[in-house]
């Protein structure tokens, strides 16, 4: 069994999955690889430093050699789930209704007109539908948001045009500067303290950037890698904007870098392989010969226990 794991997982966590696959699960030969080393794998490099965009968090680490630094893990709690909160909470604000599939039905009255008919589910839970209600704000946030090419400002995007958007039970709604504003929260964490209803994150000055993030990370490594990991940066994560934030974050971190600093950002122009990275790596590292004799024995489990 090879699982992959967080990068910040401490020893307490490893030693408890351990515990779980040999002595509930039964496995033979267990290896815990950091999901960082394996998306470096998966783009054939050993040293990177993997900027990972996920639905609950962002996680920054370098790796160097097959093994991360773990001084060098930086964490921030915004990820895409983070910014489908803002979307929906902006939409709130300005008294749009965003009701759920389930919660109405569309009656054809005569050839192409459509009447909505409310459905009545007395056994629906709030969770669920915030859920459903989620999952369309969701699909908002990747269908009209773009990352700005420079940081968001409120005065000079207050005229940007408008892009319509049509919600599943027929109304049309208009996102006008929260397209760019809330992608650009990864950038800027205290625009979330402009949206009505979202608090507790960006008043914390423990909460960073996108590009402070990289060059934090970056920092706390040996200064004899600092060069090779600033033209190594690999993005992963599922997001349809990975590419936009590419060339965001290597203009912002070439201008807070060292002069003579190369400052390279990659990511797969593939969005399975950017959204499965950790697994391909997984995959290629599991076939590898040399590999085999990493395995962890349960007879080294009961040895060691």
């Amino acid at each position: 069994m090879l699982i992959a794991e967080p990068s910040t997982n401490s020893g307490q966590q490893r030693e408890k999955a351990a515990e779980l696959m040999f002595e509930k699960y039964k496995v033979p030969a267990l290896f815990l690889a950091k999901n960082a080393v394996l998306t470096s794998f998966a783009s054939g490099r050993a040293t990177s430093l993997v900027v990972d965009c996920g639905g609950g968090s962002t996680v920054v680490s370098a790796v160097h050699d097959g093994y991360v630094l773990q001084k060098s893990a930086a964490t921030s709690p915004i990820g895409g789930e983070f910014l489908t909160d803002c979307m929906m909470k902006s939409l709130e604000s300005k008294g749009v209704v965003i009701r759920p599939k389930y919660s109405f039905k569309k009656k054809e009255v005569s050839p192409g007109d459509y009447k909505v008919v409310d459905l009545d589910f007395p056994n629906t839970t709030d969770s669920y539908r915030l859920y459903c209600m989620r999952a369309i704000a969701s699909d908002i946030k990747e269908s009209v948001c773009r990352v700005p090419d420079t940081p968001f400002d409120e005065v000079a995007y207050a005229n940007v045009p408008t892009t319509s958007y049509e919600l599943p039970d027929g109304q049309t709604i208009e996102v006008g500067a929260d397209r760019f504003k809330i992608p650009d929260i990864l950038f800027n964490p205290y625009l979330s303290q402009t949206i009505p209803g979202i608090d507790g994150f960006g008043d914390s000055t423990s909460i960073r950037g996108l590009p402070r993030m990289v060059l934090d990370s970056v920092n706390r490594c040996d200064v004899d890698i600092r060069k090779e990991l600033l033209s190594n940066i690999l993005l992963s994560g599922g997001s349809s904007s990975i590419l936009q934030i590419k060339e965001r974050l290597e203009k912002e971190v070439l201008e807070e870098s060292p002069q003579n600093a190369r400052v390279k950002v990659l990511a797969s122009g593939s969005s399975m392989e950017r959204r499965f990275s950790v697994w391909i790596g997984g995959s290629i590292l599991a076939s590898l010969g040399s590999f085999q004799q990493m395995w962890f024995s349960k007879a080294e489990y009961e040895e060691h226990g």
